[in-house]
């Protein structure tokens, strides 16, 4: 057990245990578990506790999750579970536990692979990609760390949608763990952050190129120049820098590869079956049987396929009477004519099979299986009911009656047309207006609300920003108005109790200060700021001065002392001192007026008797 990470040994959410650490990566840290509900193995990625504090990140984490999670096919990792730790905050993701390696490991241990072999490790791959394309899902980063070979042969893709969500968090920016992935990252993904089937496609075409030869096609030491260069340079054929690629391997990397998205395959569907078709036309130089791909410690097995060489004919006897031979001859010829009329004049055509909602892959295999060519159409429209990479329309229709060999084009759906709300807040109305028919959208209605922001500065959009909305749909802009000034109410002369609800119901919060006062009685107010009749701003601070009566000083005993201390004892208590002395007494205080002990205000005059 590893007693240095925290979280070995612990169980999440009552349920999973931590058993050892698997893996530390920039967006989270993959543990072994047990479900000890239902007693099995898994794999538990824990995200980093930065993320799991950004609940923008964790909410669109948790959507990509239950996406992913609905993805059905052996070639992908399954996710089990998703939830949040209520001990330590821990925000994870249960998967199946796969015992094996990365593609990554792989590389490492064999470098550059034959043609053959990496077309066989990409096939799965395409494969799961193709599954996600088909529910509206794109990975996002495809690279070999995300692909998982297990001890039994297996290829699995891992982490649908964790980077998705990572691109919503604040901390996209700083904490460079996109930038890590940059190798595989498509142009338009580098450039506008946005990413569909065909990005993947791309990252799919540069781990096919790192198959090859080993290591992807640029490498810099700092990430920003690789990134430039993906946006600015074509990917160059594999050929170039290891020997023995075939052409149509090469062809095939520089299709999946283009920088334009128009000019690759659709999605990984498309690119599926021309992978497929390039393995089935490689020649026999070039085809090998991969028999176990490697596990730790185990080499991998490679055998050659043997061709398939043409039995020798069989010499007939020649007993048979010539007779027999010329009616053979004759019942051939019959034979012939029949056919080749049939033919030319039937059987070279064949009925166009309908394809319409069908996968890609398999219209295709469909429609060559009759017979004919295929061109799939490079545009694509957008469809609300058809699933993106299937076909929404073909080129003749079904039931028509073509010679075999004829093209049929298919125009694939490219899914729902969506398009995001993009972020406007700080800018104006026509900035704002702007950037949402920059994208497709239009300015709705302006709503202005009170705000401390500038007059005319855009507040946010409805619906906000990042959802998903159909072209031309109108977005509302909320636009501040600047600050609502209020009018101050009167509260002079009412109470402090008074005062304070009368500046509540007004809008406005209230502030206290006390004065003495001679004329106003105690806890009613004497004055306040801002006055009445005017106005301020909805919320701000009105200061309302409360009295605390006169200010009374109790006069001191000063009976019987001499005159000169009676005097100062009496000034230093605050009051002024009228002295009537009595002649050849010894100027003593006979008594004052007031008397000791009473309340006289400060600043009054206490008459001194002495004798």
């Amino acid at each position: 057990m590893d007693t240095g990470d925290p979280l070995v040994g612990r169980l999440l959410d009552g349920r999973y245990r931590l058993e050892r650490l698997i893996a530390r990566g920039g967006m989270a840290t993959v543990y072994l578990g047990t479900d000890t509900r239902l007693d099995r193995t898994v794999a538990v990625k824990v995200l980093r506790a930065a993320l799991a504090e950004d609940p923008e990140f964790v909410e669109r984490f948790t959507r990509e999750a239950r996406s992913a999670a609905r993805l059905s096919t052996p070639d992908v990792v399954a996710v089990f579970d998703q939830g949040r730790d209520p001990a330590s905050g821990a925000a994870y993701l249960v998967m199946e536990h796969v015992r094996g390696r990365t593609l990554r490991d792989v590389l490492r241990e064999r470098g550059p692979l034959p043609p053959v072999e990496a077309l066989a490790l990409l096939e799965p791959v395409l494969r799961a990609l193709a599954a996600a394309h088909a529910a509206g899902l794109v990975h996002r980063d495809v690279k070999p760390e995300n692909v998982l070979v297990a001890d039994d042969g297996r290829v699995k893709v891992a982490d649908f949608g964790l980077a998705r969500a990572f691109q919503t968090s604040s901390l996209t920016s700083t904490s460079g763990v996109l930038l890590g992935t940059v190798a595989y990252l498509a142009p338009e993904q580098v450039e506008h952050g946005s990413a569909d089937p065909r990005s993947d496609v791309y990252s799919a075409g540069i781990v096919l190129w790192e198959l090859l030869t080993g290591t992807p096609p640029y490498e810099s030491d700092t990430p920003l120049s690789v990134a430039f260069r993906h946006v600015h340079e074509d990917v160059p054929p594999p050929s170039e820098v290891v020997e023995g690629v075939p052409v149509a391997v090469d062809e095939l990397v520089v299709r999946a590869t283009r920088r334009d998205p128009a000019a690759r395959p659709l999605d990984a569907g498309a690119l599926l079956a021309e992978v497929r078709a390039v393995l089935a036309d490689l020649p026999d130089e070039h085809r090998t049987v991969v028999v176990r791909l490697p596990s730790a410690g185990q080499p991998t097995l490679v055998v050659p396929r043997t061709p398939v060489r043409p039995a020798r004919p069989v010499r007939r006897r020649r007993s048979r009477r010539k007779g027999v031979l010329w009616a053979l001859v004759v019942l051939l010829l019959a034979a012939a004519a029949l056919g080749g009329g049939w033919y030319l004049g039937t059987g070279r055509y064949a009925d166009v099979p309908s394809v319409l909602g069908s996968e890609e892959a398999a219209a295709v295999s469909t429609l060559t299986a009759a017979g004919f060519e295929v061109r799939v159409d490079p545009e694509g429209r957008f469809d609300e009911q058809v699933p993106a990479g299937h076909v929404l329309e073909q080129q003749p229709d079904e039931g028509s009656r073509l010679r075999r060999g004829a093209v049929v084009t298919l125009v694939l759906s490219l899914g729902p047309d969506r398009r995001a709300v993009p972020e406007v807040a700080g800018s104006d109305v026509p900035g704002a207006t702007a950037a949402l028919e920059a994208v497709g959208l239009r300015a709705g209605t302006v709503v202005e609300e009170f705000s401390d922001r500038p007059v005319g500065e855009v507040l946010g959009t409805d619906p906000p920003a990042g959802e998903l909305l159909r072209e031309d749909t109108p977005v509302t802009l909320v636009v501040s108005k600047g600050l609502e000034m209020l009018p101050v109410p009167d509260v002079v002369g009412r109470s402090q109790a008074d005062a304070g609800r009368a500046l509540e119901a007004a809008g406005f919060t209230s502030g206290v200060r006390e004065a003495f006062s001679d004329d106003v009685p105690k806890g009613q107010v004497i004055a306040q700021e801002p006055r009445a009749g005017g106005t301020a701003p909805r919320g701000s601070r009105v200061v309302v001065t409360v009295s605390k009566g006169p200010d009374l000083v109790e006069v001191p005993d000063v009976g019987g002392q001499p005159r000169d201390e009676a005097e100062r004892r009496l000034r230093e208590a605050g009051f002024e001192v009228r002295v009537i002395d009595v002649p050849a007494g010894p100027e003593r205080v006979l008594r004052t007026d007031p008397g000791p002990g009473t309340q006289a205000k400060r600043g009054s005059t206490i008459t001194v008797y002495t004798f």
